[in-house]
């Protein structure tokens, strides 16, 4: 079943994701548009592409959420083997996109701290960059 689902999604965000499909939709919405006075512009009328878009849109942000937690974990993967071979990578720095929003600014914070870019003055007040990573070490 994973598998099914997976080739569907990936084919389907393919699709999706084609010019043609855009133009296909496009000219599904003008025909629509144009047959409104063949059909009085009835509630009918209406409902038919309100029904068509909510389906569709529906399924489609399943789809391509699968397909983003595919990619998303593949570039984490490629990331995390390039943290591991790399001599200066810090390893620490492996499986920290499972900490929270706060404490990954604060790593990107002292980051930036450190190569530079940030603010001197707030260098002594707050963790640097190996404290930060220490602490997420200790807390696995």
């Amino acid at each position: 079943m994973n598998r099914f689902f997976t080739a569907l999604a990936s084919r389907s965000a393919a699709v999706m994701g084609h010019p043609l499909a855009f133009i296909l939709a496009t000219l599904c919405c003008i025909v629509w548009a144009v047959s409104g006075p063949v059909f009085h512009y009835s509630d009918t009328w209406q409902l038919v592409i309100n029904t068509a878009t909510t389906v569709l849109t529906f399924l489609a942000v399943f789809l391509i959420q699968n397909s983003q937690n595919r990619d998303g974990s593949a570039i984490q993967a490629k990331l995390d083997e390039l943290l591991r071979a790399v001599n200066k990578a810090r390893p620490e720095f492996i499986g920290i996109e499972h900490l929270t929003d706060k404490e990954i600014c604060a790593i990107r914070d002292a980051l930036e701290r450190e190569a530079g870019s940030g603010d001197a003055g707030a260098e002594s007040a707050d963790a640097s960059v190996d404290e930060l990573l220490a602490r997420h070490s200790g807390s696995d």
